[in-house]
């Protein structure tokens, strides 16, 4: 095993400190059960699911040129199907995001990889005694594969379980796991590089202008295999928006499906539309 490689996911001790560290901190003044629902209603049936990007970078740990430069760009969206009128008040959903992995350095401009997830789900708000919102909850069934065959057909199932909530007035955690099914075709040791879930911090250091998220994953196994994402976000508009420039950092394994068990070490900057889902857990004063 390469030290080296392991040693970049040490982060994830420091983000489980952070995360005790906070978690006794005051809150903001987060909305009531009404204000929500209020909200709610005005909020478009289709919206951004996660962020939708194009950038652009180099690896870190080879050399640069052509063929180890590229571009990765994200679409991804959510469609509503209900809002509250379901049992428990919860709400079904359909989300669906595809990711691409595209050489434009190369003389032909290929496409190396693309990897489509489809979900659908039900998601709840979760409040405290005195009716004002601790956080959102989601279970839902998703399918990651890149839609190929032969030996190049990478794919799996899950049944995933996703909680949301703000641990500082500028700070939201959200916490997946998942229980996999059918990824054992192509892809039988995918657990030791995924593992059974993953944790997110997002800390705005300026509300809605200059804010990090790092994102942790360790897999099954001992050996320390698993990712550090890392990002900054920064509007340059003056007017309010949800249009960014970021800078992505990604050391570890599974950026990709086909190459899943390859380490990666990538930094790229570019463009981002990002998704504004969880700004609820901001307080009253995020919309």
């Amino acid at each position: 095993m390469n030290y080296k490689k392991a040693n970049v996911l040490e982060p994830i001790k420091l983000l489980l400190i952070f995360t005790v560290l906070y978690s006794c901190t005051l809150k903001g003044q987060n909305i009531t059960r009404q204000e929500l629902k209020d909200t709610l209603q005005n909020t478009p049936y289709f919206t951004i699911h996660k962020d939708n990007y194009f950038i652009t970078g180099v690896p870190t740990n080879k050399a640069i040129n052509s063929n180890t430069a590229n571009a990765k760009y994200q679409i991804s969206f959510k469609q509503l199907i209900t809002k509250n009128v379901l049992p428990w008040e919860t709400y079904l959903f359909l989300t669906y995001s595809q990711k691409a992995f595209w050489d434009i350095y190369k003389d032909s401009y290929p496409f190396t990889e693309i990897n489509f997830n489809p979900t659908i789900g039900l998601g709840k708000a979760f409040f405290d005694k005195n009716n004002r919102l601790k956080g959102f909850g989601s279970f839902f069934l998703e399918h990651e594969s890149n839609g190929r065959d032969s030996i190049y057909s990478r794919s799996w199932n899950r049944l995933s379980l996703k909680y949301s909530t703000n641990i500082s007035p500028k700070t939201i955690l959200t916490v997946k796991g998942w229980i996999p099914f059918s990824y054992k075709a192509g892809n039988s040791d995918l657990l030791d590089y995924v593992g059974l879930g993953e944790v997110t911090a997002s800390h705005d250091f300026i509300r809605n202008k200059l804010i990090f998220e790092i994102k942790a994953r360790k897999g099954l196994k001992w050996d320390l295999k698993g990712l550090i994402r890392s990002r900054f976000y920064y509007r340059p508009f003056k007017h309010n928006s949800n249009q960014y420039i970021m800078l992505e950092w990604f050391a570890g394994y599974t950026e990709n499906l086909i190459d899943y068990d390859q380490f990666t070490s990538m930094v790229r900057v570019g463009y981002v539309i990002k998704t504004n889902e969880l700004d609820f857990l901001k307080g009253k004063d995020s919309f």
